[in-house]
């Protein structure tokens, strides 16, 4: 007999439309490495959700090396990984062990399976003139309440940084927690930017850092 739930696609994806920074991120429910997994398993907690264009790849496997190894890292900020790509679920599996055997590396987190290209599309990794079926680099943030915070785009042939990303998470929690702004390269422990007075009264206030430039440049430490 014939399982036909081996290449079964994944459950319909809400998608309102193209997505931007602040929009509710698609819903989605399908098999993973990990078993079934939906977006909303993960509400509560953050999530890093990215793409990758295809399994057996080298630049793909340098990035999962990475993220493997600093996963004890995103957890201990109350955040998951969840990984994609359009290839099967017996291709996920076979690379991810060969990832263990070849690197030494076993891979902590669930790759998402997606033969119909549904949750894809609904994310937009899927170039509309693409050649073929692999997805672009594509890294979406989503916050406990499944907003997308943040995305980050790569093309195929350029490796993303693992350790900005982490950094990316870091700045969105403690800008929430502080309810201010974060620098270029800020990491934590480093100055917060305020927010800019919006009245000529705001900025006549004294700064509360003597090492403030100017009214619209103010820091505090975090």
């Amino acid at each position: 007999m014939i399982d036909d739930t081996l290449d079964r696609p994944a459950a319909p994806v809400s998608n309102p439309g193209p997505l931007l920074i602040g929009s509710p991120a698609p819903r989605f429910s399908t098999r993973t490495t990990m078993g079934d997994r939906s977006l909303d398993d993960y509400r509560g907690r953050w999530l890093v959700f990215f793409s990758h264009p295809a399994d057996f790849t080298p630049v793909c496997t340098s990035e999962f090396i990475a993220f493997s190894k600093l996963y004890p890292e995103f957890r201990a900020l109350d955040c998951d990984l969840l990984a994609l790509s359009v290839d099967s679920l017996f291709s996920h599996i076979a690379w991810v062990r060969s990832i263990k055997e070849r690197f030494g590396v076993a891979v902590p987190f669930p790759i998402t399976e997606d033969p119909s290209m549904a949750i894809a599309a609904a994310y937009g990794m899927i170039h509309p003139d693409a050649h073929d079926a692999s997805t672009v680099r594509a890294t979406f943030v989503i916050d406990p309440d499944g907003i997308i915070r943040a995305m980050v785009w790569y093309p195929m042939s350029i490796g993303r940084s693992v350790a900005e990303i982490f950094r990316l998470v870091q700045a969105l929690q403690t800008s929430d927690k502080e309810a201010a702004s974060t620098p270029e390269g800020w990491h934590p422990g480093d100055d917060l930017i305020e927010p800019a007075p919006l009245t000529i009264e705001g900025a006549e206030e004294p700064s509360p850092s003597a090492d403030a430039p100017d009214w619209y440049y103010r820091v505090r430490k975090s």
